[in-house]
């Protein structure tokens, strides 16, 4: 990944003071997973170009880092964009090529840490999954900016295969070298909405620190810190309260209850839903629980309120969920005894994985139709096979009740990430050729009210082995 920097400002050499960066040598940084190399491609009296190029090794990428790539890809330690665009590997980068300049620092010409200078910057590849352009612009035109993206192909050789989510950024503004740094430190990873390290309550005070000036009075200040914490809440709440000056937010409709008609009964039936897995899986007399697709780790703060389940594990394939129920569940601040019931780890239910085997009894929580249907098989052999607990307990939607949700067109999924919906009889279809394959008796189950001809709104099979 690249960035570039030029200034016009005269004489343009004087720049290299302020960076600490003299313009006739090449530096290079260590990083803990690569190189940053910090040289000039262009230099005169009249224009001076900075470039900084992250060599990112995908290797130590993968030893040091359980948090690499795309949370719904199984192999995205190994085949992932971390290497190649702007994120917080580029944060990183800047904070320690240009420490002094980023802290408002020149021991050899302190007048130019005030000057404003006319700036021109060119990053090679901007991710923006969630916001794409219009997020771009919301972000850098109220500090100044003037903006020019350009999306990027998924393969020239592939045209009908559309745009990607990475852009090349062009930016024009006139400012200080600390402002132009201190916005890029931020916004990059505000962007791309991912880490490379974990998030903890240091990042509210580099947040704050690099944010000074600018940040509080941003028209997108929420969804910049949301973003910047990678949507923790507790943290995201903290920092805000603190850009308020201690101001009590107001919460989020979704955060306080103040939820739609709809969204009320959806969450009713989810936490229905919960409680009844829970049930079963108490009844089965189980002391050792997988929980997964685990998610936020609703079904997990339950579990854990049962002195019956001695070892309780969430798994998920998305390290940010995983990072959310650590903070729902409030682990930092549990016993050293409590501590010891429950596991949390990254995975994949299309790859087998040894630390699933040995459990009594397995959740799968509407976790299923989110994947391929081509991926089933592979699940199945995961679970039923090699991990093969006594007790698995899934659920998933059942299609025929969408007709109920007034906000569901006809045919439409419930949602945008469901690869499928089946109605009552495919899944009994399938759950009973499960069962009759891996050795296990299935009973399959409503959940939630029924309705004459439209069955309930989700619906279980659970699964015992014979033997």
């Amino acid at each position: 990944m690249i960035l570039n920097i030029t200034t016009t400002y005269a004489p343009a050499t004087d720049w290299g003071y302020v960076l600490h960066k003299h313009p006739d040598k090449l530096q290079t940084v260590e990083l803990s997973m690569g190189e940053a190399h910090i040289f000039y491609p262009q230099k005169s009296e009249t224009s001076l170009t900075l470039s900084l190029l992250l060599d990112i090794d995908p290797i130590e990428m993968v030893r040091g880092n359980k948090k690499s790539g795309s949370d719904n890809f199984a192999l995205a330690h190994y085949v992932n964009d971390r290497p190649y665009v702007a994120s917080s590997f580029m944060s990183v980068a800047i904070a320690k090529a240009f420490a002094s300049a980023l802290n408002g620092k020149c021991k050899e010409r302190p007048e130019l840490v005030a000057q404003e200078m006319p700036f021109e910057v060119m990053i090679a590849s901007v991710a923006a999954p969630k916001g794409g352009e219009s997020l771009i612009r919301r972000l850098f035109e109220p500090l100044g900016y003037e903006v020019r993206v350009e999306r990027q192909v998924l393969d020239d050789k592939f045209p009908e295969w559309g745009a990607s989510k990475y852009y090349i950024l062009h930016l024009k503004n006139k400012i200080t070298t600390q402002a132009l740094l201190s916005h890029l430190y931020v916004l990059l990873p505000t962007l791309d909405n991912d880490k490379h390290y974990f998030v903890n309550q240091h990042e509210i005070e580099k947040l704050l620190q690099k944010g000074e000036g600018w940040l509080k009075n941003h028209p997108e200040k929420e969804q910049i810190t949301k973003r910047y914490l990678i949507n923790l809440t507790s943290l995201s709440r903290q920092a805000l309260e603190r850009l308020s000056e201690g101001e009590l937010l107001e919460a989020e409709p979704n955060e306080w209850g103040l939820l739609s008609e709809t969204e009320k009964r959806k969450e009713s039936l989810h936490e229905k839903r919960l409680q009844k897995v829970a049930e079963v899986l108490l009844a089965s007399g189980a002391n050792t629980v997988l929980d997964l697709g685990c998610g936020e780790g609703k079904l997990l703060r339950k579990l854990l309120k049962h002195k019956q389940f001695t070892q309780i594990a969430g798994v998920d394939v998305s390290y940010q969920e995983l990072l959310k129920a650590k903070e729902k569940l409030h682990y930092d601040e549990m016993s050293p005894k409590q501590k010891e019931r429950i596991t949390l780890f990254q995975g994949s239910l299309m790859y087998q994985d040894e630390r699933l085997k040995g459990f009594e009894a397995a959740a799968v929580v509407e976790v299923i139709e989110h994947l391929e249907p081509n991926r089933l098989a592979a699940f199945e052999r995961v679970l039923f096979e090699n991990a093969k607990p006594q007790t698995i307990v899934l659920t998933t939607p059942n299609r025929e009740y969408n007709v109920t949700w007034e906000s569901l067109e006809a045919g439409i999924f419930r949602h945008s990430d469901h690869r499928f919906e089946w109605n009552r009889a495919e899944f009994a279809s399938w759950a009973k050729g499960v069962a009759q394959r891996y050795g296990y008796r299935v009973e399959i189950a409503p959940l939630g009210e029924e309705l004459e001809n439209i069955g309930a709104p989700s619906q279980m099979a659970i699964f015992t082995h014979g033997n």
